[in-house]
């Protein structure tokens, strides 16, 4: 949602500091893993042990969100500068108020972007092993287990879960396809 939100921000709008802030999204990106993971670390460490945030699930969630929402961003932003303008001046042409374009007419155009946002950003939140590594403490996550469970042989839960993650998204795939080839043939 965030992420969603500075993609309209950098599209609709302009404001002071929007050149730096296209900049700055896209620092993540181009951030090596392990110099974020061991940044965030420091961070959280010196920065965030005063006010009595400790390494752990809080910290696994603010490092995945300042990781994943560049991606975010990128892939919304681009939907967003593809979208028709015209669209948008129709329904207020007819009468439409700015709540009701933006429900009617932008977020139905700007979906497929969000979703594909968002299942781009569990995809990469969930396969991190490098950051969260940094940022966890005690706490552990699915691939810091089948990492440290390699050393005695993979689980057959890591084979269950990798195997059902890879039929949804072969589902998914073909669920969206089908969706787009009949729309496009009506």
């Amino acid at each position: 949602m965030l992420g969603t939100m500075i993609a309209f921000a950098m599209v609709r709008h302009r404001f002071r500091g929007k050149a730096t802030g296209n900049v700055l999204v896209f620092v993540p990106m181009a951030t090596p893993e392990i110099v974020l993971g061991a940044s965030l670390l420091t961070i959280f460490v010196q920065g965030f042990s005063r006010v009595g945030l400790q390494l752990g699930f809080w910290t696994i969630v603010i490092a995945h969100i300042m990781f994943c929402l560049s991606f975010v961003v990128v892939t919304v932003r681009a939907r967003l500068q593809s979208l028709d303008p015209r669209m948008e001046e129709a329904a207020r042409d007819l009468y439409a108020g700015p709540g009701g374009t933006f429900w009617r007419v932008t977020l139905p155009l700007v979906l497929p972007g969000i979703v594909g946002a968002a299942m781009l950003a569990f995809s990469l939140s969930f396969d991190d092993f490098i950051i969260t590594n940094f940022v966890s403490g005690d706490t552990s996550t699915f691939p810091k287990f089948v990492y440290v469970s390699y050393l005695r042989g993979i689980p057959a839960q890591a084979n269950v879960i990798g195997f059902s993650l890879f039929v949804i998204a072969v589902l998914l795939v073909v669920v969206g396809q089908r969706v787009v080839s009949s729309r496009t043939s009506k």
